[in-house]
């Protein structure tokens, strides 16, 4: 029986299993940033022991650094201080740090892909549930707790056991307007948020070969909003073509010799899963939520399923059976790990460009690496953003969460490209409607939930 590509790469890490079937399994990199590594730091500390390997972890300030005034102290005094003990602490253990200021400095799960570090064929790890996107470059990539970063720099391994294999193929060809953040909240609200767990998610089919190097990211970031360990895609020409000429990717002949393993990196044409399912892409329409989890959502133009949960309509102000187009919006976030690379500045610049940003609408246009920005602003985004009223403004996770300064103040609705909408995920009370760059675009410029197909004219 064929082997899917979990299985190829889970395999060829695994040091040695444990009685009752769990894997020791190598590290090839450590992603860290500054709300989950201290204590792990501290652990190490209290042992007396050092960093295994500090050449194969990366880190860098994502989550609590504001997005406007970098070059500042930053207010707040936790976020400063755990900005400033990742710092400290990379200094002692000798571990590369992207700290604010430094030009590859990013939101962790943007900067990995974009300097090279993730690569095809590796086990990646991070204090962070959405170490799930770097799996749409062929790697088996997952979020840990505390005691396993600690783990991982004490060992460079880890004890895990296998998650069962699930495939998910999007047959057919996108639609006009549908985007990769509209794919997966499809496939989400299909399965519920719950439908993935305990599972390891390949996502395949025409659709999914379709997207970008960027795209596959937004999805296999979203992967675990269904309960999934973690999401990956095959790597393929998309993938070796993004990956040449990066800063921490092989270079020249090296890179020629990575390529020839990289594709070897497939799941087997009898490979089987535990589960299947398989979803047809023109089926797939510009997607929004109207709950309390990725799991709710819906077509933008369609009603508020009868069956919805009535505690989250509650929170969220909405009805059954009402629809969401026409709903006044107050902010609109494009950013996170999930949407804040240059191709989704790109899209939303291109689409609001001759327009002008709705009175009464707080936008956030935030890059999600220092690249990002300076991407942005020598394509001129910058320039086209702020003549339709917009700002583009420092790398950060932003108002992805209520972390730093960017917050949605109670009772206020957002439009957001990031991956959650729990209660108080963009700040107390806050109520977020998850969706792509284009749903967000409209939402800027009407000041109200619209069909971007009609808006934009797609």
């Amino acid at each position: 029986m064929g082997r899917t590509l979990l299985d190829k790469i889970w395999d060829a890490h695994t040091v040695r299993t444990e009685d009752g079937g769990r894997s020791v399994l190598y590290i090839d990199r450590q992603y860290i940033h500054e709300v989950t590594s201290p204590v792990a730091f501290a652990g190490l500390e209290r042992r007396g022991i050092g960093v295994a390997r500090p050449a194969q972890i990366t880190a860098t300030a994502d989550h609590n650094i504001p997005t406007v005034d970098q070059h500042l102290p930053i207010a707040e005094t936790e976020s400063r201080r755990q900005v400033e003990a990742l710092e400290a602490n990379c200094a002692k253990f000798g571990i590369e740090h992207f700290g604010v200021g430094n030009p590859r400095q990013g939101i962790v799960h943007i900067i990995g892909p974009e300097l090279g570090f993730t690569q095809p064929g590796m086990t990646i790890v991070c204090g962070d549930s959405h170490t799930s996107t770097h799996g749409a470059l062929g790697a088996v990539a997952f979020g840990v707790g505390t005691s396993e970063v600690e783990m991982v720099f004490a060992s460079q391994c880890i004890i895990q056991s296998k998650p069962r294999s699930m495939r998910i193929t999007v047959d057919g060809t996108l639609r006009p307007g549908v985007e990769a953040k509209d794919v997966v909240l499809y496939i989400i609200s299909q399965l519920t948020a719950s439908g993935g767990t305990g599972y390891f998610i390949e996502f395949a089919g025409e659709a999914i070969r379709s997207l970008s190097m960027e795209g596959r990211m937004t999805v296999c970031n979203m992967s675990i909003e269904c309960g999934a360990r973690g999401g990956m895609i095959a790597p393929d020409r998309t993938t070796f073509d993004y990956l040449r000429g990066r800063e921490r990717a092989p270079q020249g002949a090296a890179f020629d010799q990575a390529v020839a393993r990289w594709e070897t990196l497939y799941s087997d044409a009898d490979a089987v899963f535990d589960k299947e399912y398989r979803f047809d892409a023109a089926d797939i329409a510009p997607m929004i939520t109207y709950g309390t989890n990725p799991g709710m959502g819906m077509a933008v133009d369609a009603q508020i399923p009868a069956e919805a949960d009535p505690k989250a309509l509650e929170y969220m102000g909405f009805k059954a059976g009402e629809k969401l187009l026409g709903k006044p919006v107050d902010y609109v976030f494009v950013g996170s790990c999930t949407n804040g690379r240059i191709e989704d500045l790109r899209r939303f610049a291109k689409l609001v460009e001759g327009r002008r940003k709705a009175q009464g609408v707080t936008a956030w246009i935030v890059p999600g690496s220092k690249g990002v920005e300076a991407a942005a602003r020598a394509e001129g985004l910058d320039k086209v953003l702020a003549a339709a009223g917009f700002e583009l403004r420092q790398p950060g996770c932003s108002a992805c969460l209520a972390m730093n300064a960017d917050k949605i103040p109670a009772g206020k609705y957002s439009v957001s490209t990031s991956n959650r909408n729990f209660e108080g995920r963009q700040g107390p009370g806050a109520r977020t409607m998850l969706a792509g760059i284009a749903v967000a675009a409209a939402a800027a410029v009407c000041g109200r939930i619209e069909d971007p197909r009609k808006v934009f004219e797609m």
